[in-house]
């Protein structure tokens, strides 16, 4: 049962986005109690969002037969992920606020993001926008909690924003075709695989830039070579996707160019305010 509930909570998103959030906090130069209790609080928000998003889906996975998933299979019943989803959600809002009412706040938009994306949203064309308003917000978390409490600067918000739009859209391109047949119609449905391929190949291009560029200082070599590597990944990217082959190529590319965005964004962490 434990393993089924830890499948349930969809563990290697959960994990990165508890590790950058750690690593940001470190990097920023927050204090080592509140880099704890960001950790936790960030892993307890991906732990509620990854658990709801298995509980809702739970009648759709079954008339699917989609037995990779836990609640489908019967390993584990819906009651059991939806009271732990929830008192994971509430745990994240109550260590949150340790951090100070503003960090909370910018968690809460965070948590909000990713629930209500669950609850339908990314069965709509707005099915990017939590990602944006989210991973935008994740950066201001890290800042918010600092003392003085500092809103993040304007790049590291659009850095973020950039990436999470790459992040859904790399997400959902693969498993496209199986979605329609589910019911679940999000704005990459909508676009198709082409244009979806597009928009994650210029969102991460884009996000390298307002990392290498943003904050004001002369780049470093290794923010230059990054940027470059992820362009050449994109021109790459492109040429699969006119020719409308290896759609799992693409996914595997866009997740390098996403590895190296956040390696680079991470080394800029004590620039965020």
């Amino acid at each position: 049962m434990l393993r089924a509930l830890a499948r349930s909570t969809h563990p290697g998103p959960t994990v990165a986005v508890t590790l950058i959030a750690c690593a940001l906090a470190w990097g920023a130069g927050l204090d080592g109690w509140r880099v704890a209790v960001m950790t936790v609080t960030i892993l307890s928000n991906q732990l509620s969002v990854g658990l709801s998003n298995d509980w809702l889906d739970a009648a759709r996975d079954r008339r699917t037969g989609r037995t990779d998933k836990p609640i489908a299979s019967g390993e584990v019943s819906s009651q059991l992920v939806a009271t732990i989803a929830i008192i994971a959600a509430a745990t994240s809002v109550g260590l949150s606020l340790t951090l100070g009412p503003l960090a909370a706040l910018a968690h809460g938009v965070f948590l909000a993001s990713g629930w209500l994306y669950n609850l339908g949203l990314k069965s709509t064309i707005a099915s990017v926008v939590p990602y944006i308003i989210g991973f935008g917000a994740l950066p201001a978390i890290v800042t918010l909690s600092g003392q003085p409490p500092q809103l993040a600067a304007a790049w590291v918000i659009v850095a973020g924003a950039l990436l999470g739009v790459a992040a859904h859209f790399s997400n959902v391109l693969p498993d496209l075709d199986d979605d329609r047949e589910t019911g679940v119609r999000g704005l990459p449905h909508y676009l198709g695989s082409a244009a979806s391929g597009v928009v994650i190949a210029v969102s991460l291009v884009a996000a390298s830039l307002a990392i290498v560029f943003g904050p004001g200082t002369p780049p470093t070599a290794v923010g230059l070579l990054g940027a470059a590597v992820i362009l050449a990944i994109a021109m790459v990217s492109l040429t699969l996707i006119i020719r409308n082959v290896m759609k799992r190529m693409l996914f595997r590319l866009s997740i390098v160019a996403a590895l190296i965005s956040v390696v680079l964004l991470l080394l800029s962490a004590p620039q965020l305010r």
